[in-house]
């Protein structure tokens, strides 16, 4: 058998004993290796069991952090981005016929109203470190007094939606607009961009909060518009 192969197999059987026994990685993973010392994977294999194990050793594809890893691999399996393939992108919500759920927001493009993400889409991510994480740059004291240690995500981070593709094939980085008016929303980078928090975020579809409204649906009241 060679190498991969063998790694493959203690991956799966790693896995199979982080969900039979309720494992982390480490333990089922030290635990193989106890019974049999020569049992080695590969970096990637570990990865994504630890993508597994976030996902409550589960394959869950809605998944925010799931989305964020896949978006990661498609720099590596389409470098030049020429063509993604569509079920990288979430259905465009002014095509897709079912409606919001009691509890999803839709976002708006504050200018035009246009619809353009779901709340399915956005991919949180953990809080950076504030503005020590921008020590490089200049900032003034009054910047620093506003934020803090405890600075707010000003965007969005989502995954592709359909509207976006024209604007994503072919370059690693640029704007993206609103596919009805035009207004800029944010910006795109496949080597990933910083957020406001501090946190490196790759790759980036970010959305700025100030250029989109939220719709939700309340129970009795129907949609109900407030501005981000």
């Amino acid at each position: 058998m060679s190498h991969a192969g063998v790694s493959r197999s203690v991956a799966v059987m790693t896995a199979f004993m982080m969900k039979t026994d309720q494992l982390t990685f480490e333990k089922a993973y030290e635990n193989l290796r106890t019974v049999k010392p020569e049992a080695k994977m590969n970096e990637e294999f570990e990865r994504q069991l630890k993508l597994y194990q976030a996902m409550g050793c589960e394959v869950d594809t809605s998944s925010a952090i799931y989305k964020q890893y896949r978006l990661q691999k498609v720099t590596e399996k389409y470098p030049e981005l020429r063509r993604l393939p569509q079920e990288l992108f979430a259905v465009d919500p002014t095509t897709g016929s079912q409606g919001l759920k009691d509890d999803e927001v839709l976002y708006k493009c504050r200018k035009c109203r246009r619809s353009l993400f779901r709340s399915s889409s956005i991919l949180d991510h953990s809080g950076g470190s504030g503005p020590v994480a921008f020590a490089h740059k200049r900032m003034s004291p009054s910047f620093t007094h506003v934020t803090g240690s405890q600075a707010q995500c000003t965007s969005y981070f989502i995954e592709p939606v359909q509207w976006m593709e024209p604007a994503l094939l072919g370059v690693m980085d640029g704007q993206l607009l609103c596919p009805k008016c035009s207004a800029k929303l944010g910006s795109f980078s496949w080597c990933g961009e910083q957020c406001s928090c501090g946190r490196w975020v790759t790759p980036a579809l970010q959305i700025h909060k100030n250029r989109v409204d939220e719709t939700k649906m309340l129970p009795g009241l129907g949609s109900q518009t407030r501005k981000t």
